[in-house]
């Protein structure tokens, strides 16, 4: 597959999104539109590597679906009824009054109406404690868990080799976890503890059962995720659903991010919905095809370590934000220092081992010496 036909489509949607855009709110909506799709590609590369990881291991029927039904997800769910929902559910607002408070903000930009209630973006950010709870959770465990698994690969290995001897302790990641879910609830306002420690255990309870529930299809069936005589299982039937489920979850987890770092920019849900989804995610979801197409990550040995390592510390920065606002610049570099640092490593073992190899090829043999 061609690098135009992977990227085409993206390519497509995003010309028409930003002649919507146009139609919409003029050049000012083509700027804003063109800015938050290049926040949501900063903000989510990491997110298409581990996209990629585990896009490798479902069959190409559950790949077309997460690369179609996902994208209408990741796009009109997590971009546009997300924000919704959250507001409707903290204010008691049905999704028809909550679209219309979004469409029709205060004047000047302020946080509430002359009659004292409080802007959609006011009750969107007021949330944020509980999804950086949830959403650092989810992440923090997929960071544990990655991190204590033994693959025989380390990229920081004068960290990651005694974090793995931490990981033979049973539930090692889930202890870690709950124990950094205490400490940020106790820097979290009082009015938002309960809800923040509730978000963090749901966040904790959604990954183990979507991660449990993936695994124990893949490994209990054995008619399930086998593709033939190939060396690489792939994941069908069940094991394949799951997996789709998994990536959604991932996937809302990575956009809350995004979703409340937007409102920095601008609170109208329309134009959140055309940059963060069907520019950014779009994007996404074709940088994942292609890495998988292009077998970067084999190609790239430490690029997956990069990404688990960018998605431990945008873990740690949604639960700090709990308490403390951490700029949308940080959260985007942190990302892509520690994808370029692993890429970077990946094409110098790369070349070391290619070095070595000619060396060995330049010996001389027993017969030539004779």
């Amino acid at each position: 597959m061609t690098t135009f036909r992977i990227f085409g489509a993206s390519i497509a949607v995003t010309v028409v999104a930003l002649i919507v855009a146009f139609l919409y709110g003029g050049w000012a909506g083509v700027a804003v539109a063109a800015i938050l799709g290049i926040l949501e590609i900063s903000l989510s590369f990491d997110n298409a590597v581990i996209n990629a990881t585990v896009l490798e291991r479902m069959s190409p029927i559950w790949q077309r679906i997460f690369l179609t039904v996902g994208v209408l997800i990741a796009v009109f769910g997590m971009r546009l009824v997300f924000p919704l929902a959250i507001v409707w559910a903290t204010s008691g607002l049905n999704p028809v009054d909550a679209m219309d408070l979004a469409l029709n903000p205060p004047a000047d930009g302020a946080s509430h109406f002359p009659d004292g209630s409080a802007s959609y973006e006011t009750l969107l950010t007021d949330a944020h404690p509980q999804i950086a709870a949830f959403g650092g959770m989810f992440l923090l465990m997929l960071f544990l868990d990655f991190l204590f698994d033994d693959s025989g690969i380390t990229w920081l290995s004068p960290i990651e080799d005694p974090l793995t001897k931490v990981g033979r302790l049973p539930n090692a990641s889930t202890i870690l976890a709950l124990g950094a879910l205490v400490i940020a609830a106790q820097f979290a306002e009082s009015d938002h503890l309960v809800g923040v420690l509730t978000a963090g255990v749901l966040g904790l309870f959604t990954y183990l059962l979507v991660n449990g529930l993936t695994g124990l299809v893949g490994q209990g069936d054995p008619d399930e995720g086998r593709a033939g005589a190939t060396e690489v299982v792939k994941a069908v039937g069940k094991a394949g659903f799951f997996l789709f489920l998994y990536l959604e979850v991932l996937d809302a987890s990575f956009s809350f991010d995004g979703v409340i770092g937007a409102f920095a920019i601008t609170s109208d849900p329309i134009l959140i919905a055309l940059g963060l989804g069907f520019i950014g995610a779009m994007f996404v979801r074709s940088i994942t095809v292609y890495l998988v197409r292009a077998g970067t990550l084999a190609e790239y040995r430490y690029l997956e370590h990069g990404a688990h390592w960018a998605i431990g510390a945008l873990a740690v920065i949604m639960l700090v934000s709990i308490h403390l606002e951490v700029p949308e610049l940080v959260t985007g570099l942190i990302g892509v220092a520690f994808i370029g640092a692993s890429a970077l490593s990946s094409i110098v073992a790369n070349r070391r081992d290619a070095a070595r190899t000619d060396d060995t090829d330049d010996l001389p043999t027993v017969e030539s010496r004779t």
